[in-house]
């Protein structure tokens, strides 16, 4: 059975526009303060820029 990108991908916010404005969307803020948070927390690590955005 294939399966389709692997948890390593789910885990991580890519550059690729679509992947901000899916974070973007799904937190409620734009696609520039979701490449800010991901700056900040140093990581593209999904929980880290989410909890970076809810600060």
């Amino acid at each position: 059975m294939a399966t389709r990108g692997s948890k390593v991908e789910r885990n991580s916010v890519s550059e690729q526009p679509h992947e901000l404005n899916y974070e973007a969307r799904k937190t409620g803020t734009s696609a520039e303060k979701v490449e800010s948070a991901k700056k900040s927390a140093g990581s593209n690590q999904r929980s880290a820029v989410e909890k970076n955005l809810k600060k």
